[in-house]
């Protein structure tokens, strides 16, 4: 059941790249009771506003289909979503829960899942964006298309192919409302101008999620979850120093904080000088291949934070 993954669930949210399923995917079986979900939600580093909006999703859709089963009349609901909040928080690793859990229960026919940016969708001449835009959504029919910074759309002034894009995805949602799920997402304020460039997108997306920052216990939480994946720990001491300096940064953090990207930046150069530090040792022991220490963590300066 989807409970069993708990232990490697909080690697997921530092992975984001377009190219990078769920790591847990192959091994997860199919969640068949709401307890199972609400408890693999529960497994997820914080994002307790998130996990509380999507349990209300899942539950809406499982309950519908209950109605339908017993001869009532079905909840028609549109689910399309606007993913709003900082790098590093979750957005992409929740949109491919996404697509999976809404295979397990049929509501998506494949349940894969293709990101996009500005570049997938705009082209070069006119006509070229509406055919691409069209064919990526044909693509993505049966799973969920999720648009990653999709405010760089309607970055381009009047005459920008931007706006053709987002006229046509507007355009497919109605031709296929109901064979695939589009996920936007982005910074929060851009998002909210993004959303009047057409005047169809917000009621076409009624459900908006809002991704928190972490908080600095939250970090230090996700480096430990990275760490254990890659067979390393940290001394008390090199721990104390890592969330005094998590604290540090969540409060003088900038607008555009890194949140997970800045950790995995503070412990891939804490292994990268943990290396440097043993690699002249002769047999070094197990516990010192896996153990950093206080010194290993060269703290980036809390300004480079959004980096």
């Amino acid at each position: 059941m989807y409970p069993q993954a708990k232990a490697a669930t909080i690697n997921i949210v530092l992975n984001e790249s377009k190219d990078r399923a769920v790591p847990q995917a192959e091994v997860r079986e199919r969640a068949t009771t709401f307890r199972q979900i609400d408890e693999f939600f529960e497994s997820i580093v914080g994002m307790n506003e998130v996990k509380a909006r999507m349990k209300e999703i899942y539950a809406q859709v499982l309950v519908s289909k209950k109605r339908k089963e017993v001869g009532l009349k079905p909840n028609q609901q549109v689910l399309h979503m606007i993913f709003k909040g900082n790098p590093g928080t979750g957005k992409t690793t929740i949109a491919r829960l996404v697509a999976e859990l809404f295979r397990d229960m049929a509501v998506l026919e494949k349940g894969h899942f293709i990101e996009a940016d500005r570049s997938d969708l705009v082209g070069e001449y006119i006509g070229h964006t509406a055919k691409k835009t069209k064919d990526l959504i044909h693509k993505a029919i049966g799973g969920v298309l999720f648009i990653d910074e999709a405010y760089a759309l309607a970055r381009g002034g009047e005459k920008d192919f931007g706006k053709e894009a987002i006229d046509t995805i507007v355009k497919c949602m109605e031709d296929h409302h109901d064979k695939l799920i589009i996920i936007l997402a982005g910074y929060p304020d851009e998002m909210e101008d993004f959303l009047t460039m057409n005047p169809g997108l917000s009621s076409r997306f009624p459900l908006q999620v809002s991704f928190s920052d972490y908080t600095a216990r939250e970090l230090l939480h996700i480096a430990s979850g990275m760490l254990r994946e890659r067979d390393y720990f940290m001394t008390k001491e090199a721990e104390l120093k890592l969330y005094h300096h998590l604290i540090d940064t969540c409060t003088l953090k900038s607008d555009n904080f890194s949140n997970a990207r800045y950790v995995r930046n503070l412990i891939e150069e804490a292994i990268r000088k943990h290396a440097w530090r043993i690699v002249s040792s002769e047999n070094p022991k197990k516990s010192t291949l896996m153990t950093l220490q206080p010194g290993d963590f060269c703290i980036l300066k809390t300004e480079d934070a959004s980096r």
